[in-house]
């Protein structure tokens, strides 16, 4: 798996593995004994609890739909997701995640890039106590882009201590259009709930810096719009 290091600059670690390329499972790169994966549904279903961390890695450009699905169905698990995604035709990106595994964490991070229209509908549903959701969004929208970013968090009733956190985050051209709509539906009292939305645009004592160290105004794009991606 170092090739995910070298190619697309992802962290891999001792975990099983379910791999997502080009909007495709690739079964030949995913290593996993505690979950089974549907084809037809795009549907990771872990079933069984795994004594290392799940790490679910999608990577390389999408078009169109690509929906993934997620059910946590055993206790005491840890899923990872790291997303690397490129758009450069009209795609929708849709998440959902639900855990039922009672002490089971889902923690995510999704970096894209986006070159022409995105649409994002991450979903995250606690279905039973002590489980937890997090999935942060990062959007480098680029010039004459239009993003869309619907997240939301569902908290079912009689559901104690969940934690749950949807956010986004977008870097966008003054000519990009941004849409954003984090929400939640909370039928129970939570251990915390967060979810947010903000537009980031960097400071004029960084660009500073960075101008008097010799840097060409292209060089100092790449350089802060890698640092919002990767923080």
């Amino acid at each position: 798996m170092s090739y995910l290091w070298q190619e697309f600059n992802i962290k891999t670690f001792e975990s099983e593995t379910f791999v997502f390329r080009n909007g495709v499972f690739c079964e030949e790169l995913s290593e996993y004994k505690s979950g089974e994966f549907n084809k037809e549904k795009n549907l990771i279903s872990v079933n069984k609890t795994s004594k290392i961390p799940i790490h679910i890695i999608c990577i390389g450009e999408i078009a169109g739909n690509f929906n993934i699905n997620i059910d946590i169905l055993a206790p005491d698990n840890k899923i990872v997701m790291t997303g690397k995604i490129i758009t450069k035709n009209p795609a929708f990106l849709n998440i959902f995640v639900k855990n039922a595994g009672k002490n089971s964490i889902f923690d995510g991070k999704v970096i894209v890039k986006n070159f022409e229209k995105l649409k994002v509908n991450v979903v995250g549903q606690h279905l039973t106590e002590n489980t937890c959701i997090f999935i942060r969004t990062r959007v480098a929208a680029y010039k004459n882009s239009e993003s869309i970013l619907d997240g939301s968090a569902v908290i079912e009733k009689n559901i104690s201590d969940c934690d749950s956190d949807i956010s986004f985050s977008v870097m966008a051209d003054e000519n990009a259009k941004i849409k954003l709509s984090p929400t939640q539906y909370i039928s129970s009292i939570p251990k915390s709930a967060k979810h947010s939305a903000s537009l980031y645009k960097p400071k004029d004592n960084q660009i500073n810096y960075l101008r008097t160290s010799g840097l060409s105004g292209a060089e100092i794009k790449q350089i802060l719009e890698e640092a919002f991606l990767e923080q």
